[in-house]
């Protein structure tokens, strides 16, 4: 038994690196140092996440999860939506000539 999946997202999920400089740097008046210094990574890390050059990792997620006080599973499914919109499109011819099987 299956259930249809017919509601595509018509724009990119928003990047996790985007939340953090948009919403959480802000609100919590970071920088990209005080970020980075906070959770143990280099500025240059934080920084291409925040331009969405680099992916949230589970051990990014973690690190975040602490220091906010939300789950990793929180920014391990923004990166996910992420992944799987940027994957979508560019398989989608290809995922379009396969031919759904029926239960017999």
């Amino acid at each position: 038994m299956s259930i249809a999946n017919t509601g595509q997202m018509t724009r990119r999920p928003t990047h996790p690196g985007e939340m953090l400089r948009e919403d959480f740097l802000p609100d919590y008046a970071l920088t990209v140092t005080g970020l980075a210094n906070a959770v143990g990574v280099s500025r240059q890390s934080i920084n291409e996440l925040l331009r969405g050059r680099r992916a949230v990792t589970p051990e990014m997620a973690l690190r975040l999860s602490r220091l906010f006080g939300n789950s990793a599973e929180f920014w391990l499914n923004a990166q996910r939506a992420v992944d799987l919109w940027d994957a979508a499109q560019t398989i989608k011819d290809d995922v379009a000539r396969i031919k759904p099987l029926s239960v017999a």
